[in-house]
């Protein structure tokens, strides 16, 4: 077979590098030769990754050109965007529309103005690409655990490859923690099902209003030593207690920027969304 070549794409949490693994997997299930790299340098904290896969009867390189990709797997609208210029003429970009913002795109953090790029899927189909929006985040969401969307992502785009279910189950179990497999399954299932979702011209995706809390490890804190939290905070949720340690002092300011989780040297700051039950 010709050498098929793809890109899975995201930011720093998303699991950009499992679902490249698991892809890998289904291919050496079914005897191809894989090759595989990517680039994540600061993505952990943060940052774009990208993953390249390529897959045939013989690779002899892990890299993919520009104009050469098959198919790029976006986990993120802007990182969809940054490498759709991968793909060949007629090649699929199959995206999550979920936007996350850098805290520096953020213009205003109270009502979500941001220096964005639109959500135009019909201006990237006319440059000749097959377009195939999804709203894979939401989907994982609703069974439970967001982290999952890239497992639904990767199972709305396996209808269109050449690998049977049960190979996508099988490379699922070797690379997924045992404990979330179950799990992991019902999301992959769930992509299957998933419909392309639905984009008018122009969708910017604004996020809606959310809650979220501010916790930090007390043990782990510098405190005044450090102070980089404090310091960053653009909406002065942080601020020093009797302790000299940093500490949510005004938790309902919080707009999930992340700035303090991201730039805390010793992780000791984790900002969680509040998410409602029932």
């Amino acid at each position: 077979m010709q050498t098929r070549n793809v890109l899975v794409v995201g930011v720093g949490g998303q699991g950009v590098l499992l679902a490249s693994n698991v892809l890998a997997a289904a291919c050496l299930a079914r005897g191809y030769d894989v090759k595989k790299s990517e680039v994540k340098g600061m993505a952990q904290r943060g940052g774009a990754v990208v993953s390249f896969v390529r897959y045939g009867e013989r690779v002899h390189s892990p890299l993919v050109e520009r104009g050469r990709a098959d198919l790029v797997l976006s986990l993120e609208w802007a990182e969809a965007l940054r490498w759709a210029a991968y793909l060949r003429p007629g090649g699929v970009l199959a995206v999550d529309l979920v936007r996350i913002l850098p805290p520096a795109a953020q213009l205003d953090h109270r009502t979500w103005q941001a220096s964005y790029p639109a959500v135009e899927v019909e201006r990237l189909r006319q440059a000749g690409w097959d377009v195939r929006p999804y709203e894979a985040s939401r989907c994982a969401a609703e069974l439970g655990d967001g982290r999952m969307a890239n497992v639904v992502l990767l199972g709305a785009v396996s209808r269109e490859l050449e690998f049977t279910v049960e190979e996508w189950e099988q490379a699922l179990r070797e690379v997924v923690p045992e404990q979330v497999v179950e799990a992991n399954l019902r999301a992959f299932h769930a992509g299957r099902e998933l419909p392309l979702a639905s984009v008018s011209p122009g969708d910017v995706r604004r996020p809606a209003a959310r809650t979220f809390r501010v916790e930090v490890t007390a043990s782990w804190c510098k405190g005044r030593s450090c102070g980089i939290c404090v310091r960053v905070c653009p909406e002065e949720v942080l601020a020093f207690g009797p302790d000299d340690r940093a500490t949510a002092a005004s938790p309902d300011r919080c707009t999930g920027c992340q700035l303090c989780q991201l730039l805390c040297p010793d992780f000791a700051v984790v900002v969680r969304e509040e998410v409602a039950v029932g």
